[in-house]
């Protein structure tokens, strides 16, 4: 680093010694806890206070004095300062061995929970181009780096990429990313190109101005492609041409499609889409099951490992043909079609009225008669009136998402007392916190990590309960 060292906030020759939350290392100096961000386990470095507790301190790495022989070079040119794939400098061995560690810290430290059959973490079958769907941010206010820092002139300011962390209002202008296949990255990089040449206005977050303001790309196994551009400002015969234009460049599209975002968030599940050429959704499938995805729709952004995930799930659920199964936060109802084919009955319960109208659609696609799905608050759904009304589950399949189960939800399973549960998680923390509360009643069986991520600190985790036998 160029800058004169900062006194008193450099800590020199600190060994890191393990990972923690948010793929942060930890680090120890005179028994205080250190979370250091930059770093892998086992890096010798200098690192710079950026906030200092009481009990813990942040700090980023500033200087490499030996590097742990885990560490290897990142193959994305945008790493460091992008958000994403934080963990692309560490072998992939070693992420798939600190991932295991992070669930089983959490059972142990929060959960409490030492029993279980313990199960080696599914690894990716890819690690790069593995996701089917991304979102990019128009800004004209994108992220300088250091080279544009050297030009004598004023640089371009027009981005298309990804949110810089800690600075929402900047954009990085992504020039290659190793998350999705094309045809994503030459459509981002046609859109950018095509919108300054013409002379298209880019999103303004704070003003919250300009035509431009996403991009979104749909892939799928199958070959289908969804373009959807999200604008604020309508424009339709700029807005055409660009259309026009893109559909040319790229005939494969099949679905090409705009949503008039003019809200102060980015949040656009509750808006109408328009359909300017193809279909109004792809279809992914997944073993024998179809399934239609619009451009508000949710579904797994790692399909081939989401697949593994469900057949995992399947597996342990051991789903006899008269079972009655609940599938809480069922989503789009992937879980739930998968189950419904053993299955003697499936009932499916989401928050998001969408993905429910989406659940239906897909089990009338696939012909599964067995499936009944309802919208609404879970801790509120979930209730005596509701099992009463539709049956005691034999098996229980919950996902919720990273914040866990409302308590009053965990009541109202333990109420219920269905033989088996298999709970699907992105947050081992919270999933542990969960099962925590139902050891009482419920033994921990089977607990099965699924990487779903490759290269970042997020891990999947699932876990099979059965009833305690008195």
């Amino acid at each position: 680093m160029k800058n004169r060292k900062p006194r008193n906030k450099v800590k020199e020759n600190v060994r890191l010694l393990d990972i923690a939350a948010e793929g942060k290392c930890v680090a120890r100096i005179d028994e205080k806890v250190y979370f250091v961000e930059g770093g892998v386990p086992g890096d010798l470095v200098d690192i710079l206070l950026e906030k200092d507790k009481k009990s813990y301190a942040e700090a980023r790495v500033y200087r490499m004095k030996e590097p742990s022989p885990d560490r290897q070079e990142a193959f994305c040119s945008h790493f460091g300062v992008c958000g994403g794939c934080k963990w692309q400098n560490l072998d992939y061995n070693k992420q798939l061995e600190l991932k295991t560690k992070q669930v089983k810290d959490a059972f142990e430290r929060i959960g409490k929970i030492k029993e279980g059959n313990w199960h080696p973490i599914v690894a990716s079958s890819k690690t790069t181009y593995y996701r089917n769907k991304l979102e990019y941010t128009f800004s004209d206010q994108r992220w300088l780096d250091e080279s544009d820092m050297d030009r004598e002139n004023r640089p371009d300011l027009n981005g298309l990429g990804f949110h810089i962390p800690k600075r929402f209002d900047k954009i990085l202008d992504v020039k290659e990313c190793f998350l999705q296949p094309e045809p994503s990255n030459s459509i981002r990089l046609w859109t950018k190109a095509y919108a300054e040449k013409h002379k298209l206005s880019f999103f303004n977050l704070r003003a919250q101005t300009g035509m431009l303001r996403n991009l979104m790309i749909r892939t799928t196994a199958s070959g289908e492609l969804m373009v959807l551009f999200l604008i604020s400002e309508n424009h339709p015969d700029e807005l055409k041409a660009m259309l026009t234009a893109m559909k040319e460049a790229f005939p494969q599209i099949t679905s090409l499609q705009t949503i008039l975002n003019q809200k102060r968030n980015d949040v656009y599940s509750d808006l109408k889409a328009r359909v300017f050429s193809g279909t109004d959704v792809v279809m992914e499938v997944m073993e024998n099951l179809k399934f239609r995805v619009g451009p508000t729709s949710f579904y797994q952004t790692n399909a081939d490992q989401a697949l593994v995930l469900y057949q995992l799930v399947d597996k342990l659920a051991g789903i006899r043909e008269n079972d009655l199964v609940y599938d809480l936060y069922t989503g789009t109802g992937t879980i739930a079609q998968f189950l419904a084919r053993k299955a003697g009955f499936v009932v499916g319960i989401e928050y998001v009225e969408a993905a429910v109208e989406d659940a239906r659609v897909n089990a009338d696609l696939n012909g599964l008669k067995n499936t009944l799905f309802f919208a609404g608050d879970m801790a509120k759904v979930l209730n005596e009136k509701f099992v009463e009304e539709n049956g005691v589950p034999d098996v229980l399949i919950t996902d919720p998402p990273r914040a866990g189960m409302h308590p009053d939800v965990v009541e109202s399973i333990l109420k219920m007392r269905p033989q088996r549960i298999v709970y699907v998680s992105c947050n081992p923390a919270t999933q542990a916190r969960d099962l925590a509360l139902m050891t009482e009643v419920y033994e921990v069986k089977e607990i099965q990590p699924v990487d779903m991520f490759p290269h970042t600190h997020h891990v999947e985790n699932v876990a099979l309960l059965e009833l305690r036998k008195d």
